[in-house]
């Protein structure tokens, strides 16, 4: 899809005033939609999906190089594991794996939904370039909550994030999904880069701004990062508008998976003869993306059929 099939899916970057406190809103409609509808989650897995799409590119915008990033919380809950990426491109995709437990959910936090276990962050900058992988213990009840906690553990980064995912209808059409977010942080130095381990507010001054800024951002309230006739500039004058706030150019979001017959194909070309006919089923082996849920046809000896759909 073009980034058109998404006008209101949108990232902008803000810093407040002329402080070290940058951050980015994320509003998710189309995208997020797309995402969900295919998959057909309980509503709680479906709100924690959109949560961490809407977390994995406000953080993915930061990144200054063509590469993706990557979030996958893992526990032992009901929801064992919710997986996101976003590239630098501007797309996302997301998955989730779910037991029977969570078929009946009528509620749920994502603490409940994940049990204890860890998230991990990885930046992938390609197949020439190393990897870069923080792990940190889940921590607190909601999403947001977890990813701070791992941006005080990992980066020692101040950070303060807000997210909701709902359904949202406009006049005369069906609900659809909508999520948004907001987060920001204190990124002093030059590029907004300390040492690792260096603390980040060193002075009273510092932890005034911070402290202040972070406070604001807790007032924001579900409906405003949901509700699309309230801009992402809006939201960010009501929250900034005393101090001074700079609004940057908006980045486009959309939803795009990364799975291709391709690539499928070079997986199938590495079984036996007897491993492929194990996969036949009604005389074909089907693979299934986990992420967008699209259906890839093969003949039995692993040649892909013209025939492909979802």
């Amino acid at each position: 899809m073009t980034d058109e099939a998404y006008p209101e899916d949108l990232i902008v970057p803000f810093q407040v005033a002329d402080t070290a406190v940058r951050g980015r809103i994320v509003r998710l409609a189309g995208a997020i939609d797309d995402i969900l509808d295919a998959h057909a989650f309980p509503d709680p897995v479906s709100e924690l999906v959109g949560e961490t799409v809407a977390l994995v590119a406000m953080m993915g915008a930061a990144l200054k190089f063509d590469g993706k990033l990557i979030f996958q919380a893992q526990g032992d809950g009901i929801t064992p594991l919710v997986v996101a990426d976003y590239s630098a491109n501007g797309t996302v995709r997301a998955t989730a794996k779910v037991n029977d437990a969570a078929v009946a959910l009528n509620t749920a936090t994502p603490r409940q939904l994940l049990g204890a276990g860890s998230i991990v962050m990885t930046i992938d900058q390609g197949s020439d370039m190393d990897r870069y992988q923080g792990v940190t213990p889940i921590e607190g009840e909601t999403l947001a909550e977890a990813a701070v906690a791992y941006f005080d553990q990992s980066e020692q980064i101040p950070t303060a994030i807000k997210l909701a995912v709902g359904k949202v209808s406009k006049p005369g059409e069906s609900e659809t999904w909508r999520a948004g977010g907001v987060m920001a942080q204190f990124v002093p130095g030059e590029g907004g880069i300390r040492e690792r381990g260096e603390a980040a507010l060193q002075t009273a001054d510092e932890r005034e701004i911070w402290d202040r800024a972070a406070a604001f951002l807790e007032t924001v309230q579900a409906d405003e990062l949901l509700d699309p006739s309230i801009s992402a500039e809006t939201l960010l004058y009501r929250l900034f508008h005393e101090d001074g706030v700079r609004v940057f150019d908006p980045l486009p979001v959309r939803h795009e998976c990364s799975c291709n017959q391709e690539k499928i194909t070079a997986v199938l070309s590495r079984y036996s003869k007897e491993d492929l006919s194990d996969m036949v089923e009604d005389g074909a082996i089907t693979v299934s993306c986990e992420f967008c849920r699209k259906d890839y046809k093969f003949s039995p000896d692993g040649a892909p059929q013209a025939d492909q759909h979802r």
